[in-house]
């Protein structure tokens, strides 16, 4: 969290997320439906059956997803009751029931594969976020996760980090500032001025107030890749420095560069990064680090669907 108590804006569950959630789920409906319907259940499942299937952990986690079931189940627009048995964030042991499905066994086969490809793929960033989290135990460092994400899964991965005790970085390249140095060198192309940190810096916040669509107060980061543009980063006071692909030595020296020209500004860094090296980087005093592997490197956790059939007797 910066000075001042802002940051990048956590994805919770909102109207946005549920739009992202419809069009997804539309699409993977297509995906297995087609124009057409689902042959096997129709030609051996009798109509009118009724049915109870248990979504069930094979394996140990954290809940992501669970509280979207019910979501997604009316976007496919199927009949059936969703009772939920546990709650994202939430942490869950082997062969644990997390959510109940009742209705016709015809719809709860024809919607089972994509509900459960849904909670799989966010119980398992969340789960992998958490292991991350984990290491930083007992220290101040905060960890974000990155833009590093499944085209169109964006707001949905981004809440699964949050369930799994992350931190959201900005959404996307409207809601906050980024400088890199492909800016930089993009810069010097056009005009053949090479704008150092400092300059940059100050430009953008120029631009920014200058701008009635955009907010003014936006977090302003810079990237840098030296000690020397760090120092000169410094002297502009943006909110957030990213330090790329440092050492741990070096990251050591931008903490005690920082503490003795801004203490406000915080220090991010990011590459190199994994579960071995997390608590390394992190002891160097750094506020945050940066990780594109929650996200694109997550893999789905091992759910399954557990029925129980029974026979209408009334």
């Amino acid at each position: 969290m910066l000075r001042d108590g802002r940051d990048f804006t956590a994805q919770m569950r909102d109207d946005f997320l549920r739009d992202d959630l419809t069009q997804l789920v539309r699409l993977a409906i297509r995906e297995d439906l087609s124009r057409g319907m689902d042959l096997t259940t129709l030609a051996v499942v009798p109509p009118g059956l009724p049915a109870s299937a248990q979504i069930v952990a094979r394996v140990a986690g954290v809940a992501a997803g669970i509280d979207l079931i019910s979501w997604i189940v009316e976007t496919i627009g199927v009949d059936l009751s969703v009772e939920l048995n546990t709650s994202d964030s939430d942490r869950f042991e082997p062969q644990q029931i997390l959510a109940t499905l009742a209705g016709d066994a015809r719809d709860v086969l024809t919607c089972e594969r994509t509900i459960l490809n849904f909670l799989g793929r966010l119980c398992g960033i969340a789960t992998w976020t958490a292991q991350h989290v984990a290491v930083l135990h007992g220290l101040t460092t905060r960890l974000y996760d990155t833009r590093k994400t499944t085209p169109g899964w964006r707001r949905l991965e981004k809440y699964a980090v949050h369930c799994g005790g992350g931190h959201n970085h900005r959404s996307g390249l409207y809601d906050a500032v980024l400088i890199k140095d492909n800016h930089l060198a993009c810069h010097a192309r056009s005009t053949g001025q090479l704008l150092s940190p400092s300059q940059a810096i100050l430009q953008t916040r120029n631009f920014l107030a200058e701008q009635p669509d955009a907010a003014s107060d936006a977090i302003v980061e810079i990237e840098v890749d030296s000690l020397e543009q760090l120092v000169d980063a410094l002297t502009a006071a943006p909110d957030i420095v990213l330090l790329d692909n440092m050492s741990n030595e070096q990251l050591r020296q931008a903490v005690g560069l920082r503490d003795a020209a801004n203490r406000g500004v915080q220090l991010e860094a990011s590459g190199g990064v994994n579960l071995q090296t997390l608590r390394g980087i992190a002891e160097t005093g750094v506020d945050r680090i940066s990780v594109g592997a929650l996200t694109h490197s997550a893999i789905n956790l091992d759910l399954g669907l557990d029925w129980v059939l029974s026979r209408d007797d009334s």
